[in-house]
């Protein structure tokens, strides 16, 4: 039985509620990037698709990724103000939010995949998918059949959070990992049975995602702290406004990817093409496969530090509200505390084991240059990932906080500026190294600013301690 007595937020130790909100977090999300990293895993050891289906595979996933943005920004917001409006007993406020969400997470699902199926072409060269004829091909299929999931998939993704913030952490967690099972299922299937190609691996995919959809809707049926009526699905000006603007942060850690992918594969396109052994039309693929890879790696990490923080948001949210902040204080320490023993750990990983990682993703199929600069690239591009999971901590924090503007100051300042930025310059210097150095400079930077912020935050959550019990303090 999930509790649903708010004063356990504010009295329960620290640490218990960050095992019991955090963990089945980090394993939706998870689960949720299993989708697309089962889809490349697959691919790759598909003699028949190989590193073009790899290639392709990097050239459609920020589009996923931008309706991940969208849906992120809906459902963690949502969970945000949800969390904030119960810590001030104002439960109209948190199911009207609950209503505006499904509603938002529809409609934009809807738009989004219309637009996907009109101009599938120009976005998929937009993003990279021109590198090679084979590419193209291998995209343009793989593309077309994931848009036909976009609606479930932005569906599921949103109400994640949602379930999250109305005391179920299980059930969200539940519901992603039923998806991903079908979908990793039906992956080897679809491509190695039936030798369906990128349309396996994309039917597999959406399939698990419509199961994902049922059980949201399964449970908005019969949620714990709201009662949904049809005057909360309509939308509400002010209610809409509160709850995008606590997502925000979300959405621009996720679209500022985008971003950065754009710029990184049309740059791996343009530099690839001077290189000498990338310049062939043989291996002109390679480099977009590699970066693709060393991308679903450190997805996967990001994956436990916003699922650490992101399981805090009700946490922090409903202990903001009630004015509790020597507890918000302690959790941001165990917090980061927790990131950075993370990013040591993944550091160790990819700086050790380059090879061993490379292999999973079907490095025996491909020649030696596609190992060398796999090997390169993982060391090289992860290397300050500690300064990454802080700084991504920290973000999310903030945003848990109410403090929406400092959040997305610095997710656009990391993401948009250096990002996007130093993949854009350093090639011009270093040619394809160039977009490997562009990730710890970065961060690097970004580390700096961020010290500030936390600092900060520190002083200013040691201001006007409130007690509400001798409970309420007690680790």
């Amino acid at each position: 039985m999930e509790h649903t007595d708010q004063n356990y937020l504010a009295g329960e130790k620290l640490g218990t509620l960050m095992k019991k909100y955090a963990l089945p977090c980090i394993i939706s999300l998870l689960v949720g990037a299993l989708y697309n990293i089962v889809d490349q895993i697959f691919i790759a050891n598909a003699e028949y698709l190989g590193s073009y289906g790899n290639a392709a595979n990097t050239v459609v996933f920020p589009l996923t990724v931008i309706a991940l943005a969208i849906a992120v920004m809906i459902g963690d917001g949502c969970c945000a103000f949800v969390s904030l409006s119960h810590g001030r007993n104002r439960p109209q406020d948190a199911q009207k939010s609950v209503g505006n969400a499904v509603s938002m997470s529809v409609i934009s699902g809807i738009l989004l995949t219309a637009v996907y199926f009109i101009f599938n072409e120009p976005i998929i060269a937009l993003f990279g998918g021109t590198v090679n004829e084979e590419t193209f091909r291998c995209a343009k299929e793989y593309f077309l059949w994931i848009t036909a999931g976009i609606p479930f998939y932005m569906f599921g993704q949103a109400m994640n959070p949602v379930i999250r913030a109305d005391g179920s952490p299980k059930f969200a967690m539940i519901s992603t990992l039923s998806g991903a099972v079908i979908n990793i299922i039906l992956d080897p299937v679809f491509i190695f049975v039936f030798r369906m190609g990128m349309k396996g691996a994309a039917i597999a995919t959406v399939m698990g995602q419509i199961v994902t959809a049922v059980l949201a809707v399964f449970y908005l049926c019969r949620t714990k702290t709201v009662s949904l009526t049809k005057t909360d699905f309509l939308p509400d000006k002010n209610i809409i406004r509160n709850t995008l603007s606590l997502g925000i942060c979300s959405f621009l850690s996720q679209i500022s990817l985008v971003a950065a992918m754009t710029a990184i594969n049309n740059m791996i396109r343009k530099y690839g093409s001077e290189d000498m052994i990338f310049g062939q039309p043989q291996y002109a693929q390679i480099p977009m496969a590699v970066v693709g890879i060393i991308m679903k790696f450190f997805q996967i990490v990001i994956s436990i530090v916003v699922g650490m923080a992101a399981g805090c948001i009700p946490i922090v949210g409903f202990n903001m509200g009630a004015g509790l902040k020597e507890r918000v204080k302690k959790l941001f320490g165990m917090l980061l505390l927790a990131e950075s023993i993370v990013g040591a750990v993944s550091l160790i990983i990819v700086e050790v084991f380059p090879k061993q990682l490379i292999n999973i993703f079907g490095a025996a199929n491909e020649s030696r240059y596609y190992t060398d600069f796999a090997v390169k690239g993982f060391r090289i591009y992860l290397c300050m990932i500690i300064f990454a999971c802080v700084n991504k901590a920290a973000f999310i924090f903030l945003q848990a906080m109410g403090k929406a503007a400092a959040s997305t100051m610095l997710s656009m300042v990391r993401e948009i500026v250096f990002g996007v930025g130093f993949a854009v310059i350093l090639p011009i210097f270093f040619g394809l190294d160039g977009i490997l150095y562009s990730m710890p400079v970065s961060d690097i930077l970004t580390a700096i600013i961020s010290a500030a912020v936390i600092f900060n935050t520190y002083k200013e959550l040691s201001c006007d301690k409130i007690y509400v019990r001798d409970t309420a303090t007690e680790q």
